[in-house]
């Protein structure tokens, strides 16, 4: 059997993406966008990527809670590695009180002043971004501080580094949009497959269902369902899901609708294939430009929510990054205007692209588009 992406069909569709060239451009960048924030841990981080101590490789970046003993220190405290006193007590593998002076300590060593056969000289490499998404910096006066070649863009009101929240807050807002999207698109589909095929009295119903639920107040919801339970990206991601579905209803349906009475359903019907087979096999895939072209709407649309939830204070919890949360960070911080450019930039430039991408895709789909 022929594979699908060895099919003449695909082959013509990745060749009409490649020629809208906005669109492969950005799919390019939005993958290497992706890609950096799905490697976050390793971009930013407030642990060495890898460290030697006492002459072993150890991998701070995988390892959960470790105490200042480990090294050398006191007991029972967990090991801050941007601490000098830790990267002293590494470096001179724990031979050392580090806690006296640790810079000078580190500065001799590392110029060779201090040299003793009982330790192993050590080292730690660390991540692009020394800093994690709720790493507090106690040594920037005032906050926000303004962007340095410490903090490329600067800090919040807590003195967390913008560069890294960004990168975690990108990562968030892509894989919420995901799974709201992939949620909606199973819903929405399926409840119009019905609809349309069927007709009569159960469309009839489904569709006072939709008008029904569609003019629900889904941010009332959101905030009735945040006061009495504590709020987390599963919780929200269901919420949104559960009022993005209805979108998708309308254009799935007309679809079916036109496409019932067709030669090859009625030869399907005759031929005795199923209900299921014939729309899930034969009807939906006509139906699929349609369906495509909505949900570059409901893909900006669910990041837009989240944006919108978390800047009004009722989307994920404060610990989250959050792309929401740094503009009303910015909002409530006029005098730092590299929040609000950060903000502006991120989102604007994520939904662009976004927007870019699916316009090729929806033109790659339409069988009456094609590009020399």
């Amino acid at each position: 059997m022929r594979s699908l992406s060895s099919s003449p069909l695909a082959k013509r569709r990745w060749k009409n993406f490649k020629a809208n060239r906005r669109a492969f451009y950005s799919l390019i960048i939005f993958l290497i966008l992706t890609i950096i924030a799905s490697m976050a841990e390793f971009v930013a981080n407030d642990k060495p990527l890898i460290a030697s101590y006492r002459g072993n490789i150890i991998f701070p970046i995988f390892s959960g809670a470790v105490t200042e003993d480990q090294f050398g220190g006191d007991e029972g405290l967990i090991a801050q590695y941007k601490d000098p006193a830790i990267q002293c007590l590494i470096i001179t593998g724990g031979f050392i009180d580090c806690y006296d002076a640790p810079e000078i300590i580190i500065k001799n060593v590392s110029e060779g002043l201090i040299i003793d056969s009982n330790f192993h000289k050590g080292w730690m490499i660390w991540p692009i971004i020394p800093y994690s998404f709720n790493t507090i910096n106690h040594d920037v006066v005032p906050a926000p501080g303004s962007p340095n070649k410490s903090h490329w863009l600067g800090t919040d009101d807590t003195t967390r580094d913008v560069m890294a929240r960004v990168i975690y807050g990108f990562r968030i807002s892509v894989g919420f949009a995901v799974v709201v999207v992939f949620v909606s698109s199973i819903i929405g589909i399926i409840a119009g497959a019905v609809m349309g095929y069927f007709g009569g009295w159960i469309d009839l119903i489904f569709q006072r269902v939709v008008e029904i639920w569609s003019n629900i107040p889904s941010l009332y919801i959101i905030i009735i369902m945040s006061a009495i339970f504590s709020m987390s990206f599963t919780l929200l991601t269901v919420l949104v899901a559960l009022f993005s579905w209805t979108a998708l209803v309308g254009v799935v349906r007309a679809e079916f609708l036109r496409a019932r009475n067709f030669e090859y359903v009625r030869a399907a019907r005759a031929l005795g294939l199923s209900n299921f087979k014939i729309i899930f096999r034969h009807v939906l895939p006509n139906a699929m430009v349609a369906t495509i072209t909505m949900l570059p709407f409901l893909f900006t649309g669910a990041i837009g929510s989240l944006t919108s939830l978390d800047f009004l204070g009722f989307g994920l919890p404060p610990s989250y990054p959050s792309l929401g949360e740094l503009a009303l960070q910015a909002k409530q911080n006029l005098h730092a205007p590299w929040l609000a450019f950060t903000a502006f930039v991120v989102i604007s430039v994520m939904l662009s692209l976004l927007v870019f991408i699916f316009e090729g895709v929806r033109d790659a789909f339409d069988p009456r588009k094609t590009f020399s």
